[in-house]
């Protein structure tokens, strides 16, 4: 999610709580091509084209339609679109909320002041460790140049995100990446690694006490993802909530087409295109199976501000 003004965000969920039918946040997918071969990920390739421009637009117009508040680019990784700032500069002209999401390593001051210049809101890195290893390469020590040329160039919000459970070596390196957020004058969050479906990776004591310590640090909504959903998950117990997938937040795959999150892909796995009015109706009422044990925070924050309303029902089983 973005980080927002006191100004943008009362109008964002003033906009959210009067309609049930407005997607708060989408993730976009401009390219499944990363420079990176981070061992975890199973969000790239190394053979993808990047999404033609012109159906970005096509899939950007088409969230403003549905009156989506905030479009996140991701991949893959987006710096590798030739396009990006035109992207940006599209989600702008609607008036949505545009941020981004990146390893980093492509960082120049001239690729910050061309997304200053299109208007991004917020990039966010991720940062696994201290010094690279076989795991992953997005480290203190491969980006810190990059972090300074942010902290130099950048008139967007920055921040930095650690993930616990990558490794256990790594439990500690998240104090030193959330320091080093805060001395360059980011803001720093902490996410736990899920499988292939969005549940919980196993954590030990240890990660448990750096995670809770972060937490402790973090922002006002930082802290209450983890009290309304992490915590209960990190002892092993689900969570008794209205996920609104697939209507406040949508995913949208390189091939355009619409999925509850990266983890559920093929549901519903309908064209961005053809996705209306019904389809975010029967999202939004719909209980989905993997919630209890669901990880993935874009989402709990997503449905956040429906957590008072709308009951929701299960899908009728299959055969």
């Amino acid at each position: 999610m973005a980080s927002l003004t006191i100004g943008e965000g009362l109008k964002v969920a003033a906009r959210i709580l009067l309609s049930k039918r407005r997607p708060l946040l989408a993730h976009v997918v401009v390219t499944r091509y990363c420079n990176l071969e981070c061992a975890y990920c199973s969000e790239y390739d190394k053979v993808s084209k990047p999404v033609p421009k012109a159906e970005l637009f096509e899939r950007i117009d088409a969230l403003a339609r549905l009156g989506t508040q905030v479009v996140t680019l991701t991949g893959g990784e987006p710096l590798t679109h030739p396009d990006l700032d035109e992207i940006i500069r599209r989600i702008r002209f609607h008036g949505m909320v545009a941020t981004t999401i990146t390893n980093g390593f492509l960082l120049t001051a001239k690729t910050i002041e061309g997304m200053n210049a299109a208007g991004l809101q917020e990039l966010q890195i991720s940062i696994d460790g201290v010094k690279p290893d076989a795991i992953s390469k997005k480290t203190l020590k491969s980006l810190m140049g990059k972090l300074k040329l942010l902290s130099k160039h950048a008139k967007f919000h920055v921040n930095i995100n650690s993930v616990l459970g990558v490794s256990h070596d790594r439990t500690q390196d998240a104090l030193e990446v959330a320091k080093a957020a805060r001395s360059l004058g980011f803001s720093h969050t902490v996410g736990v690694l899920h499988d292939g479906e969005g549940a919980l990776a196993p954590l030990s004591a240890g990660q448990t006490g750096v995670y809770e310590k972060l937490m402790r640090a973090g922002s006002l909504a930082h802290r209450l993802n983890y009290l309304m959903f992490q915590k209960n998950l990190m002892a092993g117990k689900p969570n008794s909530w209205k996920c609104r997938a697939g209507a406040r937040y949508l995913y949208i795959c390189e091939d355009g087409n619409v999925h509850f999150c990266s983890q559920q892909r093929g549901s519903p796995g309908v064209p961005l295109l053809e996705y209306g009015q019904a389809h975010i109706r029967a999202a939004y009422e719909t209980a989905k199976a993997c919630a209890p044990f669901c990880t993935v925070s874009c989402v709990h924050q997503a449905s956040f501000l429906d957590a008072w309303r709308a009951p929701q029902r299960h899908a009728p089983a299959t055969a």
